[in-house]
């Protein structure tokens, strides 16, 4: 290859490598301005959102109050939670500038199955925040007040109930993923179906043990995340074999 060649190409690769920055850099900053413009509209709910959020909580504590530790706590456990709910919100707008930014460099036929896959990552996430809100919450709380000793108020820190909620709404978030991660396994092809079913036990075993990480120490948040995530994977099993099929 002449030299003029090999500057020519190296031309070509530079000017490549600084458009895909240009391109990450613009995919990054809207992304942000989607995340920064829904919290600025939440802030001056703030407060609202932290009593929508700790009502399940609030429901089943014997005085109906929370306390506050920290004399910050009252101003910044708030701005903390509606920055996290923003961030939920925003999730769709998130996932489409990623989507943006990966779907040149597919195929025609990878897109086609790229985008309901990344439709269905964004109901399942939604699906495990609710199910975490709706159900988890309210069989915890009421599961740790009954088990309060005699004698003992329980009196829960906000700042220590933000921790425990958002790590939790993450966890099932995460966890009802489960489904497109097996057909991504599988359309990659580090794994078929037919070798997914057989791996149930170990799955099973798996979803007990990540619950055990993911949730705070009891047995019923992990339960309760374990069984799903299983239930899930079955569900991928299935949703990998209609993807083998229609291949």
């Amino acid at each position: 290859m002449s030299e003029e060649a090999i500057v020519e190409d190296e031309d070509l690769a530079e000017g490549t490598l600084l458009s895909h920055l240009v391109e990450l850099r613009s995919r990054l900053l809207r992304l942000s301005a989607a995340v920064v413009g829904v919290f600025v509209v939440l802030l001056p709910f703030s407060k609202h959102i932290f009593e929508i959020v700790a009502k399940p909580l609030i429901d089943v504590l014997p005085g109906g109050q929370m306390i506050a530790t920290d004399p910050t706590s009252p101003l910044f456990t708030p701005f903390k939670l509606t920055f996290f709910v923003a961030l939920v919100i925003a999730m769709p707008i998130v996932l489409y500038q990623v989507w943006s930014f990966v779907a040149p460099g597919l195929y025609r036929k990878e897109k086609r199955f790229a985008f309901p896959l990344l439709a269905s990552s964004i109901v399942l996430f939604y699906a495990g925040i609710a199910f975490a809100y709706y159900v988890v919450f309210p069989l915890i709380f009421n599961f740790m007040t009954a088990v309060a000793p005699e004698g003992v108020e329980v009196m829960t820190d906000i700042a220590a109930y933000l921790s425990f909620v958002t790590l939790l709404l993450l966890a099932f978030g995460m966890a009802f993923e489960v489904p497109v991660a097996t057909v991504l396994l599988v359309w990659t092809g580090l794994t078929t179906p037919e070798k997914l079913g057989k791996a149930r036990p170990y799955v099973f075993l798996m979803a007990f043990i990540v619950g055990m990480f993911l949730t705070p120490p009891d047995v019923i948040s992990q339960t309760l995340l374990a069984v799903p995530v299983y239930l899930l994977y079955e569900l991928g099993i299935i949703m990998s074999r209609l993807f083998t099929s229609r291949k």
